[in-house]
């Protein structure tokens, strides 16, 4: 039985910490980036084709990779046909100040209308290829099936927000919970909304005690890490390969820090939003430098008053906390669990200057929007394709929107996609609002 809170708590719930797995980081960082943790994609020739070989090879990769995004790469199927798969860093990484910075949270991901897997398309490459190269076509027909299948089901309203829950909601509808084998048909029904988020830190994990906003992945990180795999799985026999390596890869983003604040710091504007801090923030947030603490609190809903519609939907669709909780994720000697919760998880603040925008579901575009609630946009844009950082209010560059605009107009009025909550800095004065930020520069 799922172990949900029936009565709401009144103060945060420290998160009890669980045993992880330890590996070996070097090996991780090649199994992130050049392993097969996915085992399909599109043929490689046909990625060419639309893609072109990439100009900026981030990851020092060699070989055939080192014509992929850092986004993608590069298997080799059964019958020896090379296919292009999606890995980790299509969300788990973002290209920031010409550098690539894995582990920071890709906010400019496309999720609206036919930008990723795109069903027709995935149909229309799947017909060709069975007529004109049919070993083309048998290496990647899993994966052109099951893509053109879950497609439908990932559009979100506006871009720069991730679908992940709604993903993994899709494909374990799709899936045998003990053998994981692929269905056709979904054994679940899939709720129509499809709730937004933001993408948390990779650096922020070793810190934590449970995984996602509401903190709701207990137990073997790994196990959650490795979810991608579900996109192309045989079976759990093929998962359990995949299994054997991801303890190195949550080795691997045990390494991993958060990028130094460029720009320059008021030092005696820092020291006084330190104090300001420790006094009003560190409770839930934790404190930092030379004496490290984070408790990992779980914050109830009654207290920080964000948008409720992602914890809310552990509630609202207990099938699949129930199918995850039975499942053969849930077994063995190192297995996970789903623990919902009604409310959030207070973040470690580690890099929060260049993680903008903010809250679980990126509505607020700067930090000074998250400590001054009045502030925040209704609605606001900003540019994709020459995006720019705002390294005083700290935050990318935006513009306030009088009325919603299509797919690149954030709207805070959706479900899901909410502002508000989070009142803390309301309290505070301008001053040492700027004080307060200057300091959180500094982490």
């Amino acid at each position: 039985m799922t172990p949900y809170h029936v009565n709401d708590p009144e103060k945060p719930v420290p998160i009890p910490k669980s045993v992880q797995r330890s590996g070996n980081a070097a090996k991780g960082f090649e199994y992130l980036t050049t392993g097969d943790y996915v085992k399909g994609g599109i043929p490689y020739d046909f990625y060419l084709l639309g893609k072109g070989k990439e100009q900026n090879n981030y990851l020092n990769r060699s070989g055939i990779n080192s014509t992929v995004s850092h986004e993608f790469t590069v298997i080799r199927a059964g019958n020896g046909e090379n296919l292009v798969a999606p890995n980790c860093l299509q969300c788990h990484a973002q290209v920031f100040n010409d550098s690539l910075i894995v582990g920071m949270g890709n906010t400019f991901m496309d999720f609206t209308m036919g930008k990723q897997l795109n069903a027709a398309s995935m149909n229309t490459l799947g017909a060709f290829l069975k007529t004109t190269a049919p070993a083309k076509y048998e290496a990647a027909k899993q994966f052109l099936q099951v893509t053109a299948t879950i497609g439908p089901y990932l559009q979100t309203a506006v871009r720069g927000v991730n679908a992940a829950d709604r993903l993994a909601a899709v494909l374990v509808a799709h899936r045998d919970p003990q053998t994981l084998a692929w269905q056709d048909s979904a054994s679940m029904d899939i709720p129509a909304e499809v709730i937004p988020s933001d993408v948390p830190a990779w650096w922020l994990l070793k810190k934590k005690n449970a995984m996602f906003y509401n903190g709701f992945g207990r137990g073997d990180f790994g196990r959650f890490l490795m979810a991608s795999n579900l996109l192309t799985t045989k079976d759990s026999s093929e998962a359990a390969k995949v299994d054997k390596q991801i303890s190195d890869v949550l080795e691997y983003l045990y390494t991993l820090e958060p990028p130094k604040y460029p720009g320059n710091i008021n030092p005696a504007m820092a020291k006084k939003g330190a104090i300001i801090f420790k006094d009003n923030c560190s409770k839930c947030h934790g404190s930092y430098g030379e004496k490290e603490e984070y408790p990992n609190l779980l914050v109830p809903a009654s207290i920080i008053k964000t948008d409720s519609a992602l914890y809310s939907s552990n509630y609202q669709n207990p099938q699949f906390i129930n199918w995850f909780n039975n499942s053969w994720f849930a077994q063995g000697d190192h297995p996970a669990k789903l623990v919902p919760f009604k409310g959030y998880i207070a973040p470690p603040l580690d890099g929060i200057w260049c993680t903008a925008p903010y809250l679980h579901n990126g509505s607020v575009p700067t930090l000074e929007g998250v400590l001054n609630s009045k502030i925040r946009p209704a609605y606001w844009s900003r540019d994709f394709s020459k995006p720019v950082y705002n390294y005083i209010s700290v935050g990318w560059e935006y513009q306030q929107q009088e009325k919603p605009g299509g797919t690149t107009v954030y709207n805070t009025t959706l479900n899901g996609y909410g502002n508000y909550g989070h009142y803390f800095g309301d309290k505070l004065s301008d001053a040492d609002r700027k004080s307060v930020i200057e300091y959180l520069k500094t982490l």
